[in-house]
């Protein structure tokens, strides 16, 4: 078969997103915090966006402010001339911006000395540097320090030893002996348990420095810690010949010893949700408010476009810069309107739709799904994805992911039941069961029965799993 080369037409359809619906499709899905961060950039990258001052209404002004106003209008409205524009400096510019005394966020030069190092400080000290600060202030030799180095570098979050003794010895290139006395010195420094390999050996620590050495609280770590997970205390009380209380006297013991020494030096932060949208409850109805607070309000800044108006005053490439500016920054704030308008049309699809749950709790939550809300608005479940995808709506009941109003549907005795408001009576169910007789999750079927409500065991175990509820045997409580 001969190749050569020729002149086709061909007509086909394709799906191309614009940069602008590109844009429009990533506010979309952003939540209230990410949102600010995006908001921030775009005002600090894009010359044409400025933020926005909260204006006091005309009449509450007095005729001197009216009149300084006026005077600061008129300054707005008149043209710049084009000496003073080609001379335009940058201090100009900044002195220009910051005209409503607002910080810009730039270094102030007439700051003589910098602000202190600990106004940066926003840690403390984790368990490394705690350990690292005990090992500097030992009096063992210098070969010794250098091992206790590589352990605690290689000591995890929970203070638990993460290399074996042959790796610490490869690593630090050292003889067993020294070895072995440096990770015993480690074992000594506080948290008291820390360096430890397992939670064994971590307990032990802890008893051995509590003088509990030889007692029955060390054979029972030592013997039984499956039967101590699984509470199965009688079967310990019989290995040992033992009366229960006696058990359970060790057990309380074992219940006040730390399993994790290094989580009080973790440095993680507490992320908190910023609701991105309120629903209020009023007279006859709720009320729906975007949480606005902390995003800067934009608006086209009338400096740049007056002096988009002046004519031969930039070279061609400047003009098609300042042009895709101005253009971007109409399309930020036409996309951010959009991106209003959807999510309070799906908060209130999702009002209309889950009243029930707004008015009297999480028991009466309905099914629901994408397409649900999708059909009643007109829009792609796409959208209503992205709409609910990380966002949180405050309510009366609480503040919850828009996520959590969407959960699938079981059959039951009286009609369809949200697998979410199933969830919440197992939940209730196990916080008011007798603790020293814990409900199976068979007699969880038969009360849920009982209320019209009829899954499977292996469903009840499946949401107790998800809810993070232990077993029967693992929730009872002895004495």
């Amino acid at each position: 078969m001969a190749l050569g080369n020729r002149l086709e037409l061909r007509l086909s359809q394709k799906l191309i997103l614009t940069p602008q619906l590109q844009q429009a499709i990533k506010l979309l899905q952003l939540p209230h915090l990410e949102l600010s961060e995006f908001l921030s950039q775009e005002l600090i990258e894009n010359p044409f966006l400025e933020e926005s001052v909260e204006e006091i209404p005309v009449e509450e002004l007095t005729q001197e402010e009216k009149e300084s106003v006026e005077i600061q209008e008129a300054q707005e409205d008149a043209e710049v001339p084009l000496e003073k524009l080609m001379n335009f400096t940058v201090d100009e510019y900044f002195e220009e911006r910051g005209y409503d005394g607002k910080d810009l966020g730039y270094f102030n030069p007439g700051i003589v000395s910098p602000p202190s190092f600990e106004q940066f400080l926003t840690r403390g000290p984790d368990i490394y540097d705690h350990l690292l600060w005990q090992l500097r202030f030992s009096n063992e030799p210098e070969s010794i320090r250098k091992v206790g180095e590589v352990i605690i570098g290689n000591i995890d979050e929970n203070g638990y030893l993460r290399a074996s003794i042959e790796e610490i010895i490869e690593a630090a290139k050292t003889q067993r002996e020294t070895a072995e006395k440096a990770l015993s010195l480690i074992q000594g420094f506080d948290p008291i348990g820390v360096g430890a390999r397992n939670i064994t050996e971590c307990l032990l620590l802890q008893l051995n420095a509590l003088r509990l050495s030889g007692t029955l609280v060390e054979k029972i770590i030592i013997n039984n810690m499956d039967e101590l997970e699984k509470k199965k205390y009688p079967r310990i009380a019989q290995q040992y010949n033992l009366p229960l209380k006696d058990i359970m006297n060790a057990v309380k013991i074992i219940e006040g010893l730390e399993p994790k020494p290094g989580r009080n030096f973790s440095n993680d932060t507490t992320n908190y949700v910023v609701p991105d949208v309120f629903l209020t409850k009023i007279a006859g109805g709720y009320q729906i408010v975007l949480n606005d607070e902390g995003l800067p309000r934009l608006r086209v800044s009338s400096f740049y476009k007056k002096l988009m108006q002046q004519h031969n005053a930039f070279p061609k490439e400047d003009k098609q810069f300042l042009i895709e500016k101005l253009r971007s920054a109409v399309g930020l704030l036409k996309s951010l309107d959009q991106r209003d308008r959807t999510i309070y049309r799906v908060t209130e699809s999702l009002l209309s739709l889950q009243k029930e749950f707004f008015d009297k709790g999480i028991k009466y939550l309905k099914p629901l799904t994408l397409r649900d809300v999708a059909s009643v608005l007109n829009m792609h479940e796409s959208t209503i994805s992205r709409v609910t995808s990380s966002k949180y709506l405050s309510c009366e009941h609480g503040t919850f992911c828009f996520r959590f109003l969407f959960s699938s549907a079981l059959q039951s005795g009286i009609g369809s039941v949200s697998s979410t408001s199933v969830k919440d009576i197992i939940k209730k169910i196990v916080i008011e069961e007798d603790s020293q007789k814990p409900l199976s999750d068979h007699h969880i079927v038969e009360m849920l029965k009982s209320s019209g409500i009829i899954i499977a065991r292996r469903t009840v175990t499946k949401y107790r799993g998800k809810l993070g509820i232990p077993s029967q045997t693992q929730r009872r409580k002895f004495g």
